[in-house]
């Protein structure tokens, strides 16, 4: 199953910019292992804001809600999470596992 998944960070005033980098960090590393197992699929910055789109694939809702929290910065982020559904025009659809 695919997920839109709309992330925007809430870094609270009180995080010093040392935390903030070192969870940075993990957050790469983290992504990095979740695309390796086919969970985030693509990645887009919106230009100017603190604020990204995705694509990411869970086998239900649950396991989508088990893979974004386990991201490093989850307790900073507001997130909108949209289920997709196949159409039957889509001229590439997602390959069946």
């Amino acid at each position: 199953m695919e997920f839109l998944v709309n992330i925007k960070f809430n870094w609270p005033a009180t995080i010093s910019d040392e935390e903030r980098a070192r969870l940075r960090k993990e957050e790469v590393a983290h992504a990095a292992e979740l695309a390796k197992k086919g969970h985030l699929i693509r990645m887009w910055r919106v230009i100017g804001r603190r604020e990204n789109w995705g694509l990411w694939r869970a086998k239900d809702g649950t396991e989508m809600h088990e893979v974004l929290s386990s991201l490093p910065i989850w307790p900073y982020m507001d997130l909108q999470v949209i289920p997709l559904a196949q159409h039957a025009v889509d001229p590439s659809p997602p390959e069946k596992k």
